[in-house]
């Protein structure tokens, strides 16, 4: 019977010990936000969903960067191309629809809402001029200017 008591109370000491050690075990690393373009819209979420072609900017009014890729993207706007800045604060849910993590994203969609072209961070005026000439008409830009742009260079977290 002595022998049942002792081994009782060492199991209870082993399961309080494991109980302990895995509170104190150490979280998994977290892992780095996605900071990534959808791939695909629903234009109806958007201005003038009737337009061959959408700009959008993802963007923050806390970000000085986002104000000049917007400015840059406004040059684009005509009969064929809709751009709109979906700004983080005022348009918080399409943010949050499209898993916007980072800023400023700019994707260029067709009537679809197939993203055709992203960019993430800053872009030049001559990226998304030719990003989006050469999607209305391929062919049009030379080889050294398809409007590739490096994913990931210089986003904000929003």
């Amino acid at each position: 019977m002595d022998r049942l008591i002792v081994a009782l109370v060492l199991a209870a000491i082993a399961v309080a010990v494991a109980a302990v050690l895995q509170r104190r075990r150490a979280d998994p690393p977290t892992q780095p936000p996605s900071w990534e373009a959808p791939v695909q819209l629903d234009r109806g979420d958007f201005d003038r969903p009737d337009a061959p072609w959408f700009v959008g900017v993802f963007s923050s009014a806390t970000c000085s960067t986002c104000a000049d890729v917007v400015a840059k993207a406004q040059i684009l706007a005509s009969d064929e191309v809709v751009v709109q800045d979906v700004e983080a604060s005022r348009d918080a849910p399409l943010h949050r629809r499209y898993g916007i993590e980072a800023v400023p994203i700019v994707v260029i969609a067709d009537r679809d809402g197939v993203v055709r072209q992203s960019f993430v961070g800053p872009v030049s005026s001559t990226h998304l001029w030719a990003a989006v000439a050469e999607l209305r008409e391929p062919g049009s830009v030379p080889g050294s200017c398809d409007g590739h742009h490096d994913v990931g260079s210089g986003a904000e977290p929003t």
